[in-house]
């Protein structure tokens, strides 16, 4: 990958971890089991949009808003079931993204 390139994921990835509850719910997100039960598994299927709103007592917009913000940082993905949204943990690239920190900064 050219360094433009990493440069460019990094500070992507810098930006959506900038905000404390964006920070906060990747941090969350480490155990899906800390959250309320839902219907689907949160270790297959990750954490309801709702039960991670909840938690960061924030509105749904908000929620959905931050959780894009993840997503489109590679940090995130996202599951729909019906009309839910999962989200769980991008384990690879976080482990990739703190490879390239170490190796570029």
């Amino acid at each position: 990958m050219k360094d433009d390139e990493t440069n460019d994921e990094l500070v992507v990835a810098f930006k959506a971890l900038g905000h404390p509850t964006r920070l906060a719910i990747l941090g969350w997100l480490k155990d899906p089991t800390s959250f309320p039960p839902q219907d689907q598994p949160a270790e297959t299927v990750g954490v309801c949009l709702k039960h991670i709103q909840a938690r960061a007592n924030v509105s749904q917009s908000t929620a959905s808003q931050f959780m894009a913000t993840l997503q489109r940082a590679g940090l995130v993905t996202c599951t729909r079931i019906g009309q839910w949204s999962h989200y769980q943990r991008n384990e690879e690239q976080i482990a990739r993204l703190g490879r390239l920190i170490g190796s570029s900064v």
